[in-house]
């Protein structure tokens, strides 16, 4: 079977784990289809958004348990370069040019939290659940999870997840931080087509930089923000002309048409 699909409409890319008999858990094949993916993307000009979902009641619940006791069997050779592959994807992930929605459909814990975290949108049914769960199991998180949450909400909260235990629903979610949105599962897609549609049609050159901006925003002074905010601004209208054409349509009362990536 398939582990992830790809589909594109429009101007958004959906990539889809599709492994449900597992809940969508995370192996090799996973990361092949998901860095294929990114691949696919980054050839596509016409994309302005990436969103990620789930087949079935989960959108992803960490590591396939058979694979993790490949894992346990050899740390060395297996566990940490699978992990080590994870966090780049991640990273990539994190730092892609264009915008990524996670689309929570169902449970989502470990690995499938680490993936939500690095997404720049979260909408969330109201019936998913979503919890951190590594401490439950006797294991450090390794893909982020200790660093991204307490970034997205806050440290009392990423430690009530990490260390606590907790389990979040849709709505709650949203109330701490986590999640955009929360609708009921049915109204998923078209929650999620609204938030894709807004972000269309817009300069994948302007949306790059922005989100060059804000992932930098936590790890900097405000002073160092500034001058990183200058100076991309400084370089962006001295070498991109999206600026330029922005301006002309709104002026002529038409659609912008964007030259550059």
């Amino acid at each position: 079977m398939t582990k992830v699909d790809v589909k594109v409409a429009d101007t958004v890319m959906t990539i889809t784990l599709n492994d449900p008999e597992r809940m969508n858990s995370l192996s090799p094949a996973t990361l092949d289809g998901l860095d294929a993916a990114l691949d696919a993307a980054e050839r596509d000009d016409s994309l302005t958004s990436l969103v990620i979902t789930g087949t079935g009641r989960a959108f992803c619940v960490g590591m396939d348990i058979g694979f993790l006791g490949e894992c346990f069997a050899d740390p060395p050779g297996v566990f940490l370069p699978f992990i080590r592959r994870l966090h780049a994807f991640l990273d990539r992930l994190e730092a892609f040019p264009l915008p990524s929605v996670a689309a929570i459909n169902g449970l989502a814990r470990a690995g499938g939290f680490e993936l939500l975290l690095a997404c720049d949108f979260v909408i969330a049914a109201d019936e998913a659940k979503v919890g951190d769960t590594h401490s439950d199991f006797g294991i450090v998180p390794g893909a982020g999870a200790s660093q991204r949450a307490p970034r997205k909400i806050g440290d009392q909260r990423a430690r009530a997840l990490l260390l606590a235990g907790h389990w979040l629903t849709g709505p709650e979610m949203v109330d701490w931080g986590l999640a955009l949105s929360s609708v009921p599962a049915a109204e998923l897609p078209d929650e999620v087509a609204r938030l894709t549609g807004s972000l269309g049609n817009r300069s994948r050159a302007v949306t790059a930089i922005i989100k060059r901006l804000l992932n930098a925003a936590p790890d900097v002074t405000l002073a160092e923000g500034l001058r990183l905010e200058r100076e991309l601004f400084t370089r962006f209208h001295e070498e991109v002309a999206d600026a330029d054409e922005g301006y002309r349509a709104y002026v002529e009362k038409r659609r912008p048409v964007w030259n550059s990536r």
